[in-house]
């Protein structure tokens, strides 16, 4: 069986089309079903974020379970809250995508995000519309703790001693979301200077879209300029990413990030990298020079949280994980992605190695990354096509169809949230990547164009 609802990270869609008050309804009833107890509701700061929250909570309730409303907060901090206190969690976000959108999150007791067993087991009962409510004196009673996104910045700012960011400038950019309410407050009790823009909580995302692009950043580019900041670090919609613009302006690239953090962990701790399949060579080529191994996981949070657990529980030391696109996992701290952690960590970076953030992404190994995507609905029969047409190539089949090519590679995966695949190429020749991108999306085009 597979999910039909959620998808990589919970359901998300279009409100009013995908997602509804009577959907997060059926949602919180499920939830409340299959995991009674103390269950805790966060929102990111979408207009739609009260409507669905209250209909959630409403199921909940109507269950039996008992509901601490925390309010707008990252998604890592109600994470957080989660593990810490309470026997469930959901959280009302669509992340990166546009405004009109939103969706829940499902958390489970150990604060990572609901697997796909027990993923499929909720929809199973969302489909059931006949759940039984409890009798009213057995209904779940409601309670506010706003307050407790205040552990999740102290729990944070103390895994870092003293002020490493004393005399260091840095410009956040949390795009409206909840982040406006974290990583300024994370960072200030760092010994940061804090310069905010699109600090302000709004779901309407005046000043970008939720997705932290190069071209939407230009703005956090131009005050990290202005200002003569180390850094600038931006959020996506619920922040459980961050991504960095250097001292000049430039939009650092997610794996050189990654690379750039798991080499700074590498030099302290030596163990396990975990992360996905789609991940730049480089992270495991700097995490070879370090002393440290890399193992890879399907494409999702989730994998790479599960298998860091998996991993630690079977007597391996795991140091880091995380994905390229900016979403990174602190084992030592907790196992989700967690934007805010990510920016501390850029501020103890920068203070141990006493070098610019431009200079230390100039020292990477150079890799050239191409993505792409293609919209069709036949996703999985284009990978077994392709299996086909590549059987007698080195392939790795963890997500989709990886070809590797001494230092080359190509990724062809099905989206688990949209009708498309994905294509990236990742080389350390850019006329090498060129070359087999153009091979492989000529092979996609081929086999799509003689499908039915």
């Amino acid at each position: 069986m597979q999910k039909q609802l959620f998808g990589t990270n919970g359901v998300r869609g279009i409100i009013g089309k995908e997602i509804t008050p009577e959907l997060a309804l059926r949602i919180g009833e499920a939830l409340g079903t299959m995991r009674p107890g103390r269950i805790a509701v966060g929102m990111d700061t979408r207009t739609s974020g009260p409507t669905l929250a209250d209909a959630l909570k409403a199921g909940l309730l109507a269950t039996g379970c008992d509901v601490v409303d925390c309010g707008v907060l990252p998604t890592p901090a109600l994470q957080y809250v989660v593990k810490e206190h309470y026997d469930g969690g959901a959280m009302i976000t669509a992340s990166h995508n546009p405004p009109e959108y939103n969706g829940v999150k499902i958390i489970e007791p150990d604060g990572t995000e609901m697997g796909d067993e027990e993923t499929i087991q909720l929809e199973e009962l969302i489909s059931d519309k006949s759940l039984p409510v409890k009798p009213w004196d057995l209904v779940g009673t409601e309670t506010a703790a706003p307050h407790l996104i205040d552990e999740y910045i102290h729990a944070i700012a103390s895994q870092f001693a003293g002020k490493p960011g004393k005399e260091m400038t840095v410009v956040v950019d949390p795009g409206s979301g909840p982040a406006c309410q974290t990583t300024p407050a994370i960072l200030q009790a760092l010994g940061c200077r804090v310069i905010t823009i699109n600090g302000i909580m709004d779901g309407t995302f005046p000043g970008r879209l939720p997705e932290p692009s190069p071209e939407g950043l230009k703005g956090l580019a131009a005050l990290v300029v202005a200002s003569k900041a180390a850094f600038g670090v931006a959020h996506d919609g619920d922040a459980d990413r961050a991504v960095f613009i250097d001292e000049n302006g430039s939009f650092v690239e997610e794996n050189q990030e990654f690379s750039l953090i798991a080499q700074h962990i590498c030099r302290k701790a030596k163990g396990t990298i975990v992360t996905p399949v789609s991940t730049s060579q480089m992270v495991e080529m700097v995490a070879d020079k370090e002393g440290c191994t890399v193992q890879y996981t399907p494409v999702g949070s989730i994998y790479v949280a599960r298998t860091m657990r998996e991993l630690i529980t079977g007597g391996k030391q795991v140091v880091f994980g995380g994905e390229g696109n900016g979403g990174l996992i602190f084992p030592m701290h907790q196992f989700c992605r967690d934007g805010g952690m990510t920016a501390a960590m850029m501020v103890s970076l920068l203070a141990t190695t006493g070098q610019s953030l431009s200079s230390l992404v100039g020292q990477l190994p150079p890799r050239h990354m191409i993505k792409d995507k293609v919209s069709t609905p036949y996703g999985s029969r284009l990978i077994e096509q392709l299996n086909k047409r590549y059987a007698k190539e080195s392939i790795d089949r963890t997500d989709g169809l990886k070809i590797k090519r001494q230092n080359t590679w190509a990724l062809i995966r099905a989206s688990g949230t949209e009708p498309l695949i994905r294509i990236m190429v990742d080389a350390d020749d850019s006329s090498e990547g060129i070359a087999l991108f153009k091979e492989i999306t000529k092979s996609v085009s081929d086999i799509l164009g003689n499908m039915p």
